[in-house]
């Protein structure tokens, strides 16, 4: 039996696709079909995502799936066992390859009361040589909302895969400014002038007992996460009356990156907090890099709760 308090659909098409709608009591969510990007989620009136115009693409590749890599890849190349690839390059600022192959790709849907699951395959192509099957099934909670991703080989050979999803966090009734960021990573992962990587170093202090908002700058990647018992990692957005938002990211997500951006529409200060299971060019180092046999399938989960 469906659960009462909860109903969902879709709307009329957008730059980013069919829009999602999903409800649980006080809680609901907007998922857009191009990228499968969680780009809204709301407790009780107050988003903790931060929203954008439905009108306009999507902004800062906010909330959209990074897959078969996230991050940015060196010039595009790779080494795969021995034999160079080159992806196209879609950071041309940097030269680099940019958060996957997914970005722009329009999910087909699938529903339940409760959820919605966005499937897309990631086909063999230039630098790329791989057929991915990859979902995200977005759930409802009391608190918030559970991720949950799968990515299955189903090529004749094993393909080197990653995942990222890149959610723009806030308390949307608070001034970004004043909301206390805290991470629970160990180290920083220091990059160039390109962002790609240089050298691991300690994280500030300060990143794990609380840094404001507004006086941090940011696109940084972290490794080292603390765990807690259940083996999740959390990290948190505070707002000055005690309200917390928790981005926790499961096993298999050993990367985190957050991106602080002034140019997010309609927000004075943005934050992405990005699990990841790979660091920027993961491809290359090998850090994080899964490499998936023929038939097999890699399931990965994070989410986000109000407390």
């Amino acid at each position: 039996m469906s659960d009462p308090r909860t109903i969902w659909g879709v709307s009329s098409k957008s730059p980013t696709g069919t829009q999602v709608h999903l409800r649980r009591g006080d809680v609901s969510a907007q998922i857009a079909q191009v990228g499968a990007s969680l780009r809204g989620l709301t407790i009780g009136g107050v988003d903790l995502i931060a929203r954008y115009p439905e009108s306009d693409p999507t902004p800062s590749c906010s909330g959209v799936v990074l897959a078969p890599w996230p991050n940015r890849v060196r010039d595009g190349k790779w080494n795969d066992n021995g034999t160079t690839r080159q992806l196209a390059i879609t950071e041309p600022k940097f030269n680099n390859a940019s958060h996957g192959l997914l970005r722009f790709t329009a999910y087909d849907i699938e529903q339940t009361d409760a959820s919605a699951t966005l499937s897309a395959t990631i086909h063999p192509q230039t630098g790329y040589p791989y057929e991915i099957a990859t979902a995200v099934t977005y759930t409802l909670t009391d608190a918030g909302i559970t991720v949950t991703h799968t990515l299955t080989n189903r090529s004749d050979a094993a393909a080197p895969v990653a995942l990222g999803t890149h959610p723009f966090v806030t308390i949307g009734d608070v001034e970004p400014r004043n909301l206390v960021l805290r991470l629970a990573a160990k180290t920083l992962l220091e990059t160039d002038e390109r962002m790609l990587p240089l050298r691991a170093t300690p994280a500030p202090d300060e990143m794990r007992t609380g840094v404001r908002l507004g006086g941090i700058a940011l696109d940084t990647g972290f490794a080292d996460l603390i765990r807690d018992d259940d083996g999740n990692a959390r990290h948190s957005l505070t707002a000055p009356d005690g309200r917390q938002v928790t981005l926790w990211q499961g096993p298999g997500f050993d990367f985190v990156q957050v991106y602080t951006s002034m140019n997010y529409p309609g927000q004075t200060l943005a934050v992405a907090i990005e699990p990841m299971s790979a660091p920027v060019d993961g491809l290359n180092s090998g850090l994080g890099i899964r490499r998936l046999v023929p038939g097999e399938t890699w399931t990965l989960s994070w989410g986000i709760a109000l407390s």
